[in-house]
């Protein structure tokens, strides 16, 4: 059943109203008629199964017949900070980190990131970036949307660890503690800040500058991992010690 986003308000007593880019997708994509069901979110938690009850050109009206639908989130909020890599891998980071269950996305530069973007060229990946964890999150039955935050400077990251309950920072030359082993200690309910290394990874002062700021550095395991492969294992592992033990 397909599943759409909608603004708070949007969401009445009894009724949804659906506007913008989804009305041509229920319509023209879809092909949806009346009394076709769907599944509509407002992003805070409120997901409800509806049937359609009218069709017009700016707008779907959708009756709700269900409250309460499954929750599908992660048991912890796990933020990615991701280095800006090249070419169009942030995409991939940012679609299929919201599949595995992303609460949101920073993206930074740092030493090594090869890639520069104007502010023009910033606004309009941002949207691109957005639109892409909406549409990830409708695919997934996601409850919510992540967020994809403005481009940070270094030390603009580094002053974010204290918004979180655990900072951690994922460094090649980590040698002792896993990030198997720190989400142990990690009790449900609490955010998490992972962080990870555009293609060139982090150098030496990079990492004691995140330590001294109040990171963690965890190892991802023996091997190197790619820039954009590396945040989707660090989901991967979040979903295995909370949700696929229970």
């Amino acid at each position: 059943m397909q599943r759409y986003f909608v603004d708070p308000e949007q969401m009445e007593e009894g009724y949804v109203t659906i506007t913008g880019d989804d009305v041509n997708h229920i319509v023209r994509v879809m092909r949806s008629r009346v009394g076709d069901e769907l599944i509509c979110c407002n992003g805070r938690g409120r997901d409800v199964r509806g049937a359609i009850e009218e069709i017009g050109a700016d707008a779907v009206r959708i009756r709700i017949l269900e409250e309460g639908l499954p929750n599908r989130e992660l048991p912890v909020q796990v933020t990615i900070a991701q280095g800006l890599p090249k070419g169009d891998k942030m995409e991939l980071v940012i679609q299929k980190g919201t599949e595995l269950g992303a609460f949101s996305f920073y993206v930074f530069t740092s030493k090594r990131t090869v890639v520069k973007l104007d502010d023009k060229k910033e606004k309009k990946r941002l949207e691109r970036w957005q639109k892409i964890a909406k549409e990830a999150a409708e695919q997934s039955h996601r409850s919510r949307v992540p967020e994809v935050g403005s481009v940070l400077t270094w030390r603009e990251l580094l002053a974010t660890a204290s918004r979180f309950h655990y900072a951690l920072f994922a460094y090649e030359k980590e040698e002792t503690a896993t990030l198997r082993r720190t989400l142990s200690e990690v009790p449900p309910g609490s955010n998490v800040l992972i962080v990870i290394g555009p293609e060139g990874g982090f150098d030496e002062t990079e990492a004691a500058e995140a330590e001294a700021a109040g990171f963690r550095s965890v190892s991802l395991g023996r091997r190197i991992l790619r820039a954009e492969t590396a945040p989707l294992y660090a989901l991967s592992c979040v979903s295995y010690e909370f949700e696929q033990q229970e």
